[in-house]
């Protein structure tokens, strides 16, 4: 079949069979990024961080040690995601629980996806007998609550959880509060070896011993938590 041109052609553009229609041009393919899944295979190296708990539950400390894959190194989608733990100690007592957790926890880690729930429920276990306070007047319902602590500063430190930043006007505020509550007390100078005053009670947001009452009021000094909102 002859096909007869009656017009000067000024331009013209190849269309692909499988083109959408109306679609003169195909889109330049994606780079592939890769997610966390528990089919990739464990590099010979991975990044990581060993972190120390010192528990007065415990005769030995802990130490805890949370190793990263690096994903789409090299790239503009290049993250770090947990991918095992490990928790070693000289005390004995309790390996079978310290060897179950861990093993469940870097199965959640390779499984992918968002694995930040396991800060929450870590946090939320509590021992019969009793918790204890860390330095800074934090604190820790069981061991576990600290694991669960220690796991959500690493996913900090990767960037797979934001942190809540408190405001220049919220640390004037509490500043400023924390001021006016220390110049009622009796004397100043005996809580400047303390981080909060010594009447302080245990805020139930950031459980630290820094919840003191102003204007008839229960406020928190350390993260301006207040129940008057």
């Amino acid at each position: 079949m002859t096909i007869k041109i009656t017009r000067k052609i000024k331009g013209y553009s190849v269309a692909h069979p499988d083109a959408a229609s109306g679609s003169t041009a195909r889109a330049a393919p994606e780079a592939e990024v890769i997610q966390m899944h528990e089919r990739l295979e464990r590099p010979e190296v991975l990044v990581g961080s060993t972190y120390k708990i010192k528990s007065p539950l415990f005769e030995h400390a802990l130490y805890v040690t949370l190793n990263d894959i690096v994903l789409n190194a090299g790239t503009p989608h290049e993250s770090r995601r947990p991918f095992e733990v490990f928790i070693n100690s000289k005390n004995m007592e309790h390996f079978q629980w310290i060897v179950a957790l861990t093993r469940i926890m870097s199965a959640v880690f390779r499984k992918g996806g968002d694995v930040t729930f396991l800060v929450e429920e870590l946090k939320a276990v509590f021992d019969p007998r009793g918790g204890y306070f860390r330095p800074g007047g934090v604190y820790m319902p069981s061991i576990v609550a600290e694991l669960g602590l220690i796991i959500e500063q690493h996913l900090k430190s990767i960037g797979m959880i934001k942190d809540s930043e408190i405001s220049d006007a919220q640390r004037a505020l509490i500043a400023e509060k924390r001021a006016a509550y220390e110049a009622t007390l009796k004397s100043p100078e005996a809580t400047a070896a303390v981080s909060y005053p010594p009447g302080a009670t245990l805020c139930a947001k950031c459980n630290t011993h820094a919840m003191v009452l102003m204007d008839g009021c229960a406020t928190c000094l350390s993260c301006g938590y207040s129940k008057c909102g």
